[in-house]
C-alpha cells in the first residue's frame, strides 16, 4: 500500500531541539539535508538528537510525563515477563503491559512506535548524506546511525511481531532504510533480521574512532558486536554465529565489574557498560521515572516488585550480591500486630478476581512442625507449612536439590513464603523494592537506563554453547558471572554439580534471568525459546501460563499508525 507513514515525515528540526543535549535550535523549515548534513558538525548534531530522542518525554495523545522512549521499552519488554509483581491497580499504561491487556491506542504503544520511526528517519538522513571512506570521523557517525537504525528495528519487531523462531514468514513491521516514507507496508520477520543484521555488521566495520573516548552513551564498535550477538541468538539457528561474532570483541569476562553492588548506579562510568541511555542529575524524572516504579525512596511509587519465584531463585545462595539490588522494606512500626514476628504469605483464590492476592499468617510451631492459623467460616483453623524438593530452586541440600514450602488452603497446595520478619506489603504483597534503577549521583529516581553491558555477551555466548552441546563452555561462563555475584566452591556448576538442574541450557537460562533481571530480557529470552510464562504467582497480572504462540503476546499496531497507511493490526486486537 502506498501512503505517508505518519511518524516519520515530522520536519527533522523537530527531532533536535533538547536542551539537554545542548543541541542548537534551528526554524523545522530550515533544516534540511543541504543546511545541516552539509559538515561533519551538522551529522553529529542528528546523531546526538537520536540519542536524545531515546530519552526525552514528549507530550504525545495529551500526555508528556513518563513518556519516553526509554521508559516505555524497559517497561514493554519487561513487564509481561515473570520477573515483577504489580502490586495494585494503576491508571499507567505500564499496567496493561503487566496484564496483557494492551490496545492500539495506548501511549506507551504509541509513543513507542513513534519516536523509534523518528530515530530510525534521522539515522537514514545522516546515512544517506555521507559517503563511507572520506575521513575516519565521518564513519564513525555513520557506523552510529547504522547502529541505532538497527537497535530501534530490533526493539520494535520484538514487541510487534512475533518471535523470529516461529516463522520469518510472519508480518513484522514497516522497514526503513531511506528517508523515502511514501509506500508502507509490513516487512516480514525474517526480511526485517536480515536488514538488522546488516546495519548491525556496518556499524561495526565503520565504527574505528570512538567519541568522547567510547563513553558507552554513544554507539561503539564493540555495542555493535554486542548487539549482533543478541540477534543471531534471538534468530536461534545462528549459534555459531553468535559465538564468531563475540571472538572479534576482547574477551568479555575481563570486563566483568568488580564492584556489582554499586554498578548500575555508576554505569557511565564503568567499563562493564557498552551502551546506556545517558541521564544527567537534570533528567531525574523523579517520580516519572523507571526507577521510581520499582524503588518507593525518594518519593518513588514502589509499585513493582520482584516476583516469588525469582526471589525463590536468588534466595537459593543468600551471599549472592545481586540480592543487593532487591531490598525487603521490613514492618517496623510496633503498632502493627505482626511486627518483628515470624510469619508466612501465600496465594489465595477469589472468586471475583482472575488474580490472586496472599493470605499471611504469624508462624507457630508445634509437636509436628510449623504452622499458621487463619480465620475461615468463623472460626479458626490451623494449617501446616510443608516442605517439598523441587529441581533449580531456592534452599540447596545435600542432594542437590532446593527446598519450597506450601499451605493446603482451599483445596490446592498454594506455594508459601516464609519471612523471620513481618515485612511491609501493599496489598499483601511484600516490598521488594528494585535499586537497579536509582541513585545515580545520589538521587533515588535517577539512572542512565544499560541497554548491551558485557554480563550478558558472557551469557549469550553460554547460551550458544549449550545449544551447540558445549557444555563445559558454557558452565564456565555462567560459574565466571556467578563468581562475579560473590559465589565460589560448590555454590559454581559443574558436570558433577548441576545443582538439580537436568541440562545445561536450564542452568543458563535462570541464570540470565537473575543476571538481566528487570533490563528488558525477560520477555523475549522465554518465548524466543519457545516455553510458555508461568505467571501463577502473587500479583494482580491474571494466574495463567501464557503459550509462546497466543496472538496477545505481540503488541497492536498503534491506530494513529494503521489509520494513516492501512496496513494491517496484529491477530487477536
Amino acid at each position: 500500500m502506498k501512503s505517508k507513514l505518519l511518524y516519520v515525515t515530522v520536519a527533522l528540526g523537530m527531532m533536535l531541539g533538547f536542551n539537554s543535549c545542548n543541541l542548537d535550535y534551528f526554524p523545522s523549515d530550515e533544516l534540511n539535508s543541504n543546511v545541516l548534513l552539509n559538515s561533519a558538525s551538522g551529522a553529529e548534531y542528528v546523531i546526538d538528537g537520536c540519542y536524545a530522542m531515546l530519552k526525552e518525554e514528549y507530550e504525545y495523545v495529551e500526555y508528556a510525563s513518563g513518556n519516553s522512549y526509554i521508559r516505555h521499552y524497559m517497561m514493554d519488554a519487561e513487564y509481561p515477563g515473570d520477573n515483577i509483581c504489580l502490586s495494585g491497580q494503576t491508571t499507567d499504561p505500564l499496567a496493561k503491559a503487566t496484564w496483557y491487556k494492551m490496545t492500539d491506542n495506548l501511549k506507551n504503544i504509541e509513543t513507542l512506535w513513534w519516536v523509534g520511526y523518528k530515530v530510525i528517519y534521522s539515522a537514514n538522513t545522516v546515512i544517506e548524506s555521507f559517503k563511507e571512506g572520506e575521513s575516519a570521523a565521518n564513519d564513525q557517525l555513520i557506523g552510529e546511525a547504522y547502529f541505532l537504525r538497527g537497535m530501534v528495528h530490533f526493539h520494535l519487531v520484538n514487541l510487534f511481531a512475533r518471535q523470529y523462531v516461529l516463522g520469518r514468514d510472519n508480518l513484522g513491521i514497516p522497514l526503513r532504510v531511506s528517508t523515502n516514507t511514501s509506500e508502507t507496508t509490513r516487512a516480514s520477520v525474517g526480511e526485517v533480521y536480515d536488514q538488522i543484521v546488516k546495519d548491525l555488521r556496518k556499524a561495526a566495520d565503520l565504527m574505528n574512532n570512538p567519541r568522547h573516548s567510547g563513553s558507552p552513551a554513544y554507539a561503539t564498535k564493540n555495542a555493535a558486536l554486542g548487539m549482533l550477538s543478541r540477534v543471531y541468538l534471538y534468530m536461534g539457528d545462528k549459534n555459531q554465529e553468535v559465538l564468531d561474532v563475540i571472538k572479534e570483541m576482547p574477551e568479555p569476562t575481563g570486563k566483568l565489574d568488580a564492584d556489582y553492588p554499586t554498578y548500575f548506579a555508576n554505569a557511565l562510568d564503568r567499563e562493564e557498560t557498552l551502551f546506556a541511555v545517558a541521564h544527567t542529575v537534570l533528567e531525574d524524572r523523579t517520580t516519572s521515572s523507571i526507577g521510581s516504579m520499582y524503588n518507593g525512596d525518594g518519593g518513588g511509587w514502589g509499585e513493582i516488585y520482584a516476583s516469588d519465584p525469582l526471589m525463590n531463585l536468588y534466595e537459593r545462595y543468600p551471599n549472592d550480591k545481586r540480592l543487593s539490588y532487591i531490598q525487603l522494606q521490613v514492618e517496623t512500626d510496633t503498632r502493627q500486630p505482626l511486627c518483628g514476628k515470624p510469619v508466612v504469605f501465600f496465594p489465595i483464590k477469589s472468586d471475583a478476581d482472575d488474580f490472586r492476592s496472599n493470605l499471611y499468617a504469624e508462624i507457630k510451631t508445634d509437636a509436628s512442625g510449623d504452622y499458621c492459623e487463619v480465620e475461615e467460616n468463623g472460626s479458626t483453623t490451623k494449617h501446616y507449612i510443608n516442605a517439598m524438593k523441587v529441581n533449580g530452586m531456592n534452599q540447596a541440600d545435600a542432594a542437590g536439590e532446593y527446598t519450597l514450602y506450601y499451605v493446603d488452603y482451599g483445596g490446592e497446595k498454594c506455594f508459601a513464603r516464609k519471612y523471620a520478619k513481618f515485612p511491609i506489603h501493599r496489598n499483601t504483597y511484600p516490598n521488594y523494592f528494585v535499586t537497579k534503577f536509582g541513585y545515580q549521583d545520589g538521587h533515588p529516581t535517577l539512572s542512565s537506563p544499560v541497554l548491551l553491558r558485557w554480563a550478558e555477551i558472557v551469557l549469550n555466548r553460554a547460551e550458544a554453547n549449550a545449544k551447540l552441546g558445549n557444555d563445559v563452555a558454557a558452565l564456565n561462563d555462567v560459574n565466571a558471572i556467578r563468581q562475579r555475584a560473590g559465589l565460589s566452591g560448590t555454590e559454581l556448576f559443574a558436570a558433577g554439580n548441576m545443582h538439580g538442574y537436568t541440562n545445561v541450557l536450564d542452568v543458563v537460562l535462570d541464570e540470565r534471568r537473575m543476571e538481566l533481571a528487570f533490563e528488558g530480557h525477560r520477555r523475549n529470552d522465554v518465548y524466543r525459546n519457545k516455553l510458555d510464562m508461568d505467571r501463577r504467582y502473587p500479583g494482580t497480572q491474571p494466574w495463567e501460563v501464557i503459550k509462546y504462540t497466543d496472538d496477545k503476546i505481540q503488541y497492536p499496531i498503534p491506530y494513529n499508525e494503521r489509520s494513516v497507511s492501512g496496513i494491517p493490526q496484529n491477530p487477536g486486537y
